[in-house]
C-alpha cells in the first residue's frame, strides 16, 4: 500500500514539488512538469519524455545532461494535458527543436499530438517518438499497436545522448525510432499497486500465480500463470525476448532488469544471475546492463526484462555519460551547473477576454454552472465505482480523472461567469479547464467536446434546438478526435445513442426535459450493454477478454453525466 500523503488528489503534484525542491541545483519546476535548471549555451534539441506520474524515476527523475532536457508529468497513471506538454516544451526549447517521447497510449498520443500542432503553428520545430516495446500487448505483425513500458528508458537514454552530441532534430528522432524498433520488453506482476488513499489495490493476483504481460499503469497481466522460480522466470523471459530478435541484429544488447516498485534489489539480483547466464549462452553480450527500479508503477510487485539490440551508433549512445538525479553514468561536462533565469520564451498566463454576452445568455450561464456542480457531485459520489470498473482491464484512474476534470471545468466556468461571460463562453472555458488540468484520454475528449458545444451555444440562448445542436457538436468532436466508433467499447457507445435520441426527440417537438430524459435512458442502456463488448480501442484493448462482462467506464460516466443533467432539467422545468 501507499502510506504517506497529504491529499490523495494532489499526490502527484506534491511529489513533483518535493523532487524539484530536493534537486533544485539540477532542475526547476514549470507548469506541467520540470526542466533542467541550466539552459544550454548553444541551441540543442530538447528531449522531453513524458506520461503519467507514479513511475519514478520515469519521467522527471532522468532530467539532466546526457538524458532529458525536461519531462512532462501528468496525474497518477494519466497522460499529461496538451497544455502541460506545450508549457514544458516552451520552457525547455532553446532554438533547435523539441522531441516528445512517450509510451503508446491513447491519451498520450492525443495530448502530445495536440501540443505538437500548437508548437508547429508557432514556428517551433517539433516531432514525436512513440515507444512500443511491450511484446505481450500485441503480436509482432501489429507492433505499432504495442504499449510502451520499461523500454521507454533505453529509447530516452539514446535520444538524450544523441541530442547532447549535437545531432539535429531529424537525427535525434531517427535515433529514437531506431532504438524503439530494436527494443523488446516482457513483464510480470506478483501483486497490484494501490493509489494513495485507496482502500485496496487496483487488482489482485491469486495465490501461487503471477500476471504475465503486465502494464505499467496498474493494469493486471494479460493472463495468470503459476508462479515460477527465479531461474524458471529468467528462462521464460529470455526465451520470449530472443524469439522477437530483430532481423539482422547482432549479439550486443542493452539490458534492463526493472523492478516495478515492491520487488527488492536483492530479488532482482537473484533473477539477474540466470538472465545473464542465459543471454551469454545464447551468444549475446550484455553492454552496461542495468538492474534496479527505472520505470515503476507505484508499489506494484513486479519485474520486467528489456533488451535493445545495439549497432555501433546505438552502443555509443547507450554508453555515453549521463548525469541526472536518478541515473548517473560516467562523467559529463555538464554537472554541476549554475542556476539561470527562466527564458523569455516561456509561456506567460494572459488574462482571458470573453465576448460580450446578452442578459439571456448570462442567465443561461447560471444554469450551466448549476448543472456542472451537480455533475461534479455525481461524479464525486461514483469516483470509487468508476475506478473499480476501470481497474478490471485498465489502470483504475477513470474515476479520479473524471473528478479532476469536472473540478477544473467548474472552476474555469465560474471564473468565466464572474468575468461576465455568457453560457457559450462558460461552457467553452469549462472545456479548456478540463483539458488543461485532467489530462488522459477523457481529459482531451471531454475538454474538446465541451469547447465544441460552447462554440455552438455561443450567445444564442437556451432553446431545445440550440442545446441539441451543441450536443451534436460535442459528440462529433469527440468521435473525430478519439477515432472511436460504436462497438469499440468506449464512451462513444453511450454518447452516440444519447445524441441520436436527443436530436430525434427535439425534432418531434418533445419538451426539453422529456427529450433529455429519453436520451439519458438510451445512454444508460447503451452503457450497460457495453459489458458484452470486446474493446478495440484504448488501454483496455490488450486485456480485452478480461473486460467482457464489465461495462466500459467511459460509457458509464457518460451515462451518469447525461442522467444527472436530465434530472436537473426535470426538476428545474417541472
Amino acid at each position: 500500500m501507499t502510506y504517506l500523503w497529504d491529499d490523495p488528489a494532489t499526490f502527484a503534484d506534491d511529489a513533483l514539488a518535493g523532487f524539484c525542491e530536493l534537486h533544485a541545483d539540477l532542475v526547476r519546476q514549470v507548469p506541467g512538469g520540470a526542466v533542467r535548471r541550466a539552459r544550454p549555451q548553444r541551441p540543442k534539441v530538447a528531449v522531453l519524455p513524458g506520461g503519467g506520474s507514479g513511475h519514478y524515476p520515469a519521467f522527471y527523475g532522468i532530467i539532466g545532461p546526457g538524458l532529458a532536457d525536461g519531462a512532462v508529468s501528468g496525474n497518477l497513471f494519466t497522460s499529461p494535458s496538451a497544455q502541460d506538454a506545450y508549457s514544458v516544451a516552451m520552457a525547455a526549447q532553446s532554438g533547435a527543436g523539441v522531441v516528445f517521447s512517450y509510451g503508446n497510449y491513447a491519451g498520450d498520443v492525443m495530448n502530445f499530438g495536440l501540443a505538437t500542432d500548437r508548437l508547429r503553428a508557432e514556428g517551433i520545430a517539433v516531432d514525436n517518438v512513440v515507444v512500443t516495446d511491450d511484446i505481450a500487448s500485441a503480436p509482432a505483425e501489429e507492433a505499432e499497436r504495442r504499449r510502451g513500458i520499461a523500454g521507454d528508458f533505453t529509447v530516452f537514454k539514446m535520444m538524450g545522448a544523441a541530442a547532447e552530441e549535437g545531432m539535429d532534430l531529424a537525427g535525434v528522432v531517427r535515433v529514437g525510432r531506431k532504438a524503439n524498433e530494436r527494443t523488446r520488453t516482457i513483464g510480470t506482476a506478483f501483486a497490484g499497486c494501490t493509489f494513495p488513499g485507496a482502500p485496496e489495490p487496483l487488482f489482485s493476483v491469486p495465490d501461487g500465480q503471477m500476471g504475465l504481460g503486465l502494464g505499467i499503469h496498474g493494469e493486471p497481466g494479460l493472463r495468470d500463470v503459476p508462479l515460477p522460480s527465479a531461474g524458471e522466470l529468467a528462462a521464460d523471459f529470455v526465451r520470449r525476448l530472443l524469439a522477437e530478435k530483430p532481423a539482422n541484429a547482432g549479439e550486443r544488447v542493452a539490458v534492463l532488469l526493472n523492478g516495478l516498485g515492491a520487488v527488492k534489489q536483492e530479488e532482482l539480483l537473484v533473477l539477474w544471475r540466470p538472465v545473464a547466464a542465459l543471454l551469454r549462452e545464447s551468444g549475446h553480450v550484455p553492454v552496461l546492463p542495468e538492474v534496479g527500479e527505472l520505470v515503476t508503477s507505484l508499489d506494484m510487485a513486479g519485474v520486467s526484462l528489456t533488451m535493445t539490440w545495439l549497432d555501433d551508433e546505438l552502443e555509443r549512445l547507450w554508453t555515453a555519460p549521463a548525469w541526472t538525479p536518478a541515473f548517473r553514468r560516467g562523467r559529463t561536462a555538464g554537472e554541476p551547473q549554475a542556476p539561470v533565469e527562466p527564458a523569455a520564451s516561456e509561456p506567460q498566463t494572459a488574462e482571458r477576454v470573453y465576448s460580450p454576452a446578452s442578459a439571456e445568455s448570462r442567465r443561461l450561464a447560471e444554469h450551466v454552472l448549476v448543472a456542472l456542480r451537480q455533475v461534479a457531485s455525481a461524479l464525486g459520489e461514483e469516483e470509487s465505482e468508476l475506478g473499480a470498473i476501470d481497474a478490471v482491464a485498465g489502470d483504475g484512474d477513470h474515476g479520479r480523472g473524471m473528478v479532476r476534470g469536472i473540478g477544473a471545468a467548474l472552476a474555469a466556468a465560474e471564473e468565466a461567469q464572474r468575468a461576465g461571460a455568457g453560457a457559450g463562453d462558460c461552457l467553452a472555458a469549462a472545456g479548456d479547464g478540463w483539458a488543461a488540468r485532467a489530462g488522459g484520454t477523457s481529459g482531451v475528449l471531454w475538454g474538446a467536446g465541451l469547447r465544441a458545444a460552447g462554440e455552438v451555444l455561443a450567445d444564442h440562448g437556451g432553446s431545445a434546438e440550440i442545446a441539441a445542436k451543441a450536443v451534436d457538436a460535442l459528440a462529433a468532436r469527440i468521435a473525430t478526435l478519439g477515432g472511436a466508433a460504436v462497438g469499440d467499447k468506449t464512451l462513444v457507445d453511450a454518447l452516440e445513442p444519447f445524441r441520436a435520441e436527443l436530436l430525434s426527440a427535439v425534432a418531434a417537438d418533445v419538451s426539453a426535459a422529456a427529450a433529455w430524459s429519453r436520451a439519458a435512458e438510451a445512454a444508460d442502456l447503451a452503457a450497460r450493454n457495453t459489458a458484452q463488448l470486446v474493446p478495440r480501442k484504448g488501454r483496455a484493448r490488450p486485456l480485452a477478454e478480461r473486460s467482457v462482462g464489465t461495462p466500459d467506464p467511459g460509457a458509464v460516466s457518460m451515462a451518469l453525466i447525461a442522467r444527472t443533467i436530465a434530472d436537473y432539467l426535470t426538476g428545474e422545468l417541472r
